[in-house]
């Protein structure tokens, strides 16, 4: 009690700024590897501390693991600034430009991704390829280096005419980012899986070469079949019409309590591997 006493009569506006400071470093972090690779480094350096305090207990006497151990942490600051350069520099030049609360709301969401939707059906109808990326929470910039930049909004007529057999453009990808088709054109990695080698095309081993490396919704359709199909966390579920193409991306993409009033369905309930 008597720490709790001092704590609060000595608790200054300084202290609630230094509070506000650290939080507001730590709640960026997260935000920014969040659906990345980098979160399983963070859980990849937590089991290396407990193997590191557990070499130290005299009782297990692992000389060898503990001095590795902690000659990597003691350079950690060096070996983190090395392996993130790239992220590192992309969080300071970003700093500022997120605002706490978005200006979109669920409704226009929706509204625009009707768009995608209805854009999504007319092509598969057609039997024109398309490949449709959706950024989640994980920033996608870095996998669209080759695309072409337009940030237009979302419109099914401009899906469409991007897809279209004689657009320059239609081979590539379509990236949609916060709420607006950011870039066209781009070229995503393809899946190392050799599951996948045979059974599926290119557009299909991209969108699941994507999302098996960052959070993202691919969209799908096949140009042989006009199927659509949609990829996230490396699965990728085919065969859709235009009712489950919806339900689905409303499940992944826009709050559930308004939208949606079937039962909750987790990503694992939705997608399985074919």
């Amino acid at each position: 009690m008597d720490f709790i006493h001092n704590l609060i009569t000595h608790f200054s506006i300084a202290d609630a700024l230094d509070i506000a400071i650290i939080a507001f470093i730590i709640y960026s972090i997260i935000i920014f590897i969040k659906g990345t690779k980098a979160v399983y480094v963070i859980i990849g350096l937590f089991i290396g501390l407990i193997v590191l305090w557990i070499s130290s207990i005299e009782d297990y006497e692992l000389f060898v693991v503990n001095k590795i151990f902690r000659a990597f942490f003691v350079n950690l600051p060096f070996i983190i600034v090395v392996l993130f350069q790239a992220e590192i520099r992309k969080v300071l030049a970003n700093l500022g430009r997120r605002p706490f609360f978005s200006k979109k709301t669920i409704y226009t969401q929706g509204m625009a991704l009707e768009e995608v939707i209805k854009a999504t059906v007319a092509l598969a109808n057609r039997k024109i390829g398309a490949l449709i990326v959706i950024e989640r929470d994980a920033d996608i910039s870095d996998y669209l280096d080759t695309g072409v930049k337009i940030d237009a909004e979302i419109d099914k007529d401009l899906i469409m005419s991007i897809f279209l057999p004689i657009s320059p453009l239609h081979d590539g990808a379509l990236a949609i980012q916060n709420d607006r088709i950011s870039k066209v054109g781009c070229f995503l990695p393809l899946t190392l899986d050799p599951r996948f080698g045979q059974i599926y095309g290119t557009r299909h081993r991209a969108a699941i070469g994507l999302t098996e490396e960052i959070d993202a919704v691919v969209i799908v359709v096949s140009e042989e079949r006009g199927t659509i199909s949609v990829a996230v966390g490396g699965k990728i579920t085919r065969d859709l019409d235009a009712i489950a193409l919806r339900k689905v991306l409303q499940n992944l993409l826009l709050n559930k309590k308004i939208l949606i009033r079937t039962k909750k369905k987790s990503e694992k309930d939705i997608f399985t591997k074919n």
